[in-house]
């Protein structure tokens, strides 16, 4: 007993001695509108208030420029609570001492921008849209903030199960699908499944695996089909009973024969078409050439087309003409035409009357291979001003004209022949001259007048010289070559090489080989005659 009765006083004296110091040590605490480090609305001591401010020995809940309330910021849209008068009013905000759920421009609903969306006012909605300068649908019946990033991303797939006819089912479809589903069938156990499929068996529906295949509009792939008849993963005969294949949705990038060059064409095992590389999904029972696949009725056709003995793929573009005959590749009525393979045809694509327009072609290197697309289009042929140029500069500039420079000199004049009546020597750069790289043609059997002018720019005159003699045959003195069965043929050339313009046996055959008309392609006139022509 004396031992306890030591303990009490002992316990009794240590608590006195706490209450003492603490109460010793207190000092009246103010609320400072604002202290002197600028904080605002603290409970400190006295020296600590900026005496520029109010400042009132009491708490700060018992002030009136402190008290907390909502302070609403109209420019922004939002509501924050528990914040001090003061506070709110220096920031532009209107304050209230109601709580953000009683006041109407506080109430929040689901404001969705693009595949977003946030739990927030009216006003915060339309001031998020300006920013981003998108459309929004804000949505004052969803109630909640988990509802509300539920409904982000609404393209998202899925599957999406629910009770019909007493039955567990399900059906692959997209999240807003599923949601719009729910609202109006008024069902509360519809539930989406993001990036599952029906035939996923811990869903426990009523869809099962098959071995049906099909298309679907809008995509190159072949899909397995489930018992529901929903669209399940890329065709791969490997993958028919494979459970993980058939309980998520997996991108085509996972799929069979993703990286294949050929688009996996023609393939009895693979479903992944590519529409870029030459295939797409067809029925094989109506597609000429393909093989039954493993499963199913549905292949990646083969798109690539077979024109005069070669193989051309599918988007491939190339260049021909009506010339079957001629060995001139422009002759009279020659036309360019630009072929086109599509879907497994061929179409061919007038290009411009008279050559006006020439198919040009190349050959690009498909990445990742040594195989090469070919590409042609019809272009402009720009010959009309070829004969103007005087140099071979001027002449072969690509970016004017579409022009061919060819050289002689003086020597090989015999051969080749000039462009005008001019002699070489008179001539500014005396070493060839400038003519249309393609020919062009004309409607010459109506003898229009461009025809002419065209033709006539051909025309050449050589001079010969004869000598009388008494006793001998007169001798030529000058212009021997221009009797010469080359000059001739040179004169022809030139012709021809002005568009359809007659050009003696020098051009025998149009485009389908016949002959034409053979015209003389020169008179031998006296000087007097010359002069008077």
């Amino acid at each position: 007993m004396k031992k306890e009765k030591v303990f009490l006083i002992i316990g009794m004296f240590l608590v006195a001695t706490i209450f003492f110091i603490t109460f010793s040590s207190s000092q009246i605490s103010y609320c400072c509108e604002k202290t002197t480090e600028g904080a605002s609305c603290q409970n400190v001591a006295e020296i600590q208030c900026n005496t520029n401010y109010k400042k009132a020995p009491t708490s700060c809940e018992s002030t009136s420029y402190c008290k907390l309330g909502t302070c609403i910021n109209s420019q922004e849209g939002t509501c924050t609570e528990n914040t001090p008068l003061v506070v709110c009013e220096e920031n532009g905000g209107v304050w209230s001492v109601e709580p953000a759920e009683n006041l109407g421009q506080c109430q929040l609903g689901c404001c969705s921008i693009g595949d977003q969306t946030a739990f927030v006012t009216q006003t915060r909605c339309k001031r998020l849209s300006s920013l981003y300068g998108l459309e929004t649908n804000y949505r004052t019946d969803i109630n909640s903030e988990l509802e509300c990033i539920t409904t982000s991303q609404p393209n998202v797939e899925g599957a999406c199960v629910f009770t019909r006819e007493y039955e567990r089912t399900c059906l692959r479809t997209t999240k807003k699908e599923c949601g719009d589903f729910k609202a109006d069938a008024g069902k509360e156990d519809v539930d989406f499944f993001e990036g599952m499929l029906c035939t996923d068996e811990n869903l426990g529906t009523n869809c099962g695996e098959s071995q049906q295949t099909t298309c679907v509009e809008g995509d190159d792939a072949v899909y397995y089909l489930d018992t529901c008849g929903n669209i399940a993963n890329v065709y791969d005969s490997s993958k028919k009973t494979d459970k993980d294949y058939w309980s998520r949705i997996f991108d085509k990038f996972e799929s069979c024969g993703y990286d294949s060059l050929t688009g996996n064409a023609n393939s009895k095992t693979c479903g992944n078409c590519d529409y870029f590389f030459g295939s797409t999904c067809k029925d094989y029972t109506t597609w000429e050439d393909s093989e039954r696949p493993d499963l199913g009725n549905y292949i990646c056709a083969d798109l690539s087309c077979e024109y005069d003995g070669e193989t051309y793929e599918h988007g491939e573009t190339w260049c021909g003409t009506n010339n079957i005959e001629s060995n001139d590749k422009y002759s009279p009525g020659t036309s360019s035409y630009r072929y086109v393979c599509y879907n497994g045809e061929v179409t061919i694509e007038p290009c411009a009357d008279f050559r006006q327009e020439v198919c040009v072609d190349n050959e690009i290197q498909i990445e990742g291979s040594s195989d090469t697309y070919s590409v042609a289009a019809c272009v402009v042929n720009r010959w009309q001003n070829c004969f103007n140029q005087q140099t071979q500069e001027e002449c072969t500039n690509d970016d004017e004209r579409d022009c061919e420079w060819v050289p002689f000199d003086t020597d090989d004049v015999v051969r080749r022949g000039t462009l005008s009546t001019t002699t070489v020597s008179e001539r500014d750069e005396p070493n060839g001259y400038c003519i249309p790289a393609i020919a062009p043609g004309f409607d010459f059997w109506k003898g229009t007048t461009s025809a002419k002018e065209v033709c006539g720019l051909a025309s050449n005159t050589c001079r010969v010289v004869y000598e009388d003699k008494l006793l001998s045959k007169e001798k030529i003195v000058e212009g021997e070559e221009c009797l010469s069965e080359e000059w001739r043929l040179a004169q022809e050339a030139m012709c021809v090489s002005m568009g359809d313009c007659e050009g003696g046996y020098s051009r025998t055959e149009n485009y389908q080989g016949f002959a034409g008309q053979n015209h003389s392609s020169y008179n031998i006139l006296s000087e007097e005659e010359f002069k008077n022509e």
